[in-house]
Parts: structure tokens; C-alpha cells; sequence
């Protein structure tokens, strides 16, 4: 099912030019020991709106903003409906420096500590098969209007596809699904690059790679020296203290590692015991929300 509507709104979105532009989402970071950054964004529909272009508008990725309303058609949101713009979130478990990566809510996070800020970017990742690894390393290589080398593998996949074999080497311009920029990590065949296409941002789509919107890959490049540090984590659920007291959880929806995995969060990681507790009540409210995660901040 999903596949058909992503299909569809391939279709359409190959049809219209999006004219409202990304722009960085720049957040500063918590100065208590909480990790919530952001505020919810609310937004109405206008006649002739629909999800892509939303995404698009508020630089979030697509499934995100699918995962926020449920129930909301992503391709006729009916006019008047009021959507919710997952722009609030809690900052991943583990050391806040550099390029950090969180496969499960499909966003990159750019640590500047010396200016205390995080910008957040919605990236598209490895799709089932081709799965993006997690990881610890760094950016070792930076290239402006790279040529693409395809593997044997996507070779075979495109000439399966579409009939048509693929150049060993296909030239920097329109026709190269790496973009303007390209950043190696470490010494793998991955990299953190742009598209020649903006579906897909949000999504798995890619053969294994990060793939970011033009804008926002322009301006991490231009941030991120050879040296940053990046790390590919998988945390579908996050969880911070607003005070002693008062607790946050957001939650996603693991991913899958194949066709026919059905992936869930249980059992529960020991973090995750620790901070819920045995409290029969709260249980029942986290089983709850993990049966239809929204991705977006909760209070728990």
C-alpha cells in the first residue's frame, strides 16, 4: 500500500515544481540537563497542498510528517485540516559533536558547540537490502560536482529495471543522483551527499548512502571539515527529563531489515525499563504509543 502511494506521489511531485525552498532548522541547544529542543509547528491546509510539498517547505522528511497524522491523506489532505509539523524533538542518546546520524527518525543532526547550536535535516537512507550501517567515524573526503560510480550491483539493478545499461562513470551534472556536494565517511563506499531529485529525502530510498536536499547538503559541506566526527546511530525510541519529575518520550517505528521482518520495540531496552519503571499505568501508556508511534515528543 505504501508503495503505490510513494509511487503516486513520485508522479505528481515529477510534475510540479516546488517552489517553496528548504531552509535549515537551527535549534539551540538545551542549557538545563533536559535534551527537548523545538516547538511543535502547526499548519492548516490550503486547497491544492499535499504532503511532498509540505515536507518540503518545512525541510522535514516525508514519512515523519506521514507519522505525525495518521489518518491524514498525504496525497488530497482535505482542505482545513490542521497538520502537525514534527519540529519539536528530543536530542539522540550519547556525545552531541559533529555529524550524528538516527537511522530510525531519518534526520542528521550538525553539533556547533562553540556556537551551542543544532541543525536538523531530514535525510534519506539506505533502502531494505541496502541497508545504511551504524557506525563511528569521520568525514575523510570532501568533493564539489562529483562523478558517480556505480556498482556492479546498481548496474545490474538499473539494466534489470529499466533496460538500459549504466556507464561505469557517470559525469557531475543534472543526470547525477550525487548532487552538487559529496563528503566520504571514513574509508567506506558511503557517503553524505546532495540528489538530482528531491523525492526521496525522508525516506529509504537510497542504495545505502545519506542523501540530503541541495540546500542543506551546500550548507553542511560548507560547515563540516574533513576531520568531523560522524556517527550512524539507530534509536527508535528517545527519551529526556524536563525535571525530576516531569518525563519525555518519543518514539518511531523501528525499521525493518527485510521484505517480510516485522520489527518491534519490544523487549524493551534496559534504558528504556529504567526510565518507564513498573508502574502498571505507565506501562499500559507506552505499550499504547508504541503500537501507533507519531515520532513526536511526548509527555510521559
Amino acid at each position: 500500500m505504501l508503495n503505490k502511494v510513494f509511487s503516486t506521489i513520485l508522479y505528481i511531485y515529477s510534475l510540479i515544481l516546488v517552489n517553496q525552498m528548504a531552509f535549515a532548522l537551527e535549534y539551540k541547544l538545551p542549557e538545563d540537563n533536559s535534551r527537548l529542543i523545538g516547538e511543535i509547528t502547526k499548519h492548516t491546509v490550503v486547497k491544492g497542498e499535499f504532503f511532498q510539498q509540505l515536507a518540503q517547505r518545512y525541510n522535514v522528511g516525508l514519512l515523519a510528517l506521514m507519522e505525525a497524522n495518521p489518518g491524514v491523506d498525504p496525497l488530497l489532505p482535505k482542505e482545513g485540516t490542521e497538520l502537525v509539523i514534527p519540529t519539536q524533538m528530543i536530542l539522540p542518546y550519547g556525545k552531541h559533536e559533529g555529524i550524528v546520524i538516527n537511522l530510525s527518525e531519518l534526520r542528521l543532526y550538525y553539533f556547533d558547540n562553540a556556537k551551542q547550536t543544532v541543525n536538523v535535516f531530514p535525510v534519506g537512507i539506505g533502502k531494505i537490502g541496502n541497508a545504511t550501517p551504524k557506525l563511528i567515524s569521520e568525514i575523510t573526503e570532501k568533493r564539489t560536482n562529483p562523478n558517480w560510480f556505480p556498482t556492479v550491483d546498481k548496474r545490474k539493478e538499473h539494466f534489470a529495471t529499466h533496460g538500459v545499461e549504466l556507464p561505469r562513470m557517470v559525469k557531475a551534472g543534472p543526470n547525477n543522483p550525487l548532487g552538487d556536494y559529496a563528503m566520504r565517511i571514513g574509508r567506506s563506499t558511503y557517503l553524505i551527499h546532495g540528489t538530482n531529485q528531491r523525492f526521496g529525502i525522508g525516506m529509504r530510498a537510497s542504495s545505502g548512502c545519506i542523501r540530503m536536499n541541495p540546500e542543506d547538503i551546500e550548507w553542511l559541506f560548507k560547515q563540516a571539515d574533513s576531520g568531523t566526527k560522524v556517527k550512524i546511530i539507530d534509536q527508535p525510541i528517545k527519551m529526556t527529563y524536563l525535571t525530576p519529575s516531569q518525563r519525555m518520550i518519543e518514539i518511531h517505528s523501528p525499521l525493518s531489515l527485510s521484505e517480510d521482518d516485522k520489527p518491534s520495540l519490544y523487549p524493551l531496552s534496559s534504558g528504556v525499563k529504567s526510565f518507564i519503571g513498573d508502574n502498571p499505568k505507565d506501562l499500559e501508556a507506552l505499550d499504547k504509543i508504541i503500537k501507533q508511534p507519531k515520532g513526536l515528543p511526548v509527555k510521559f
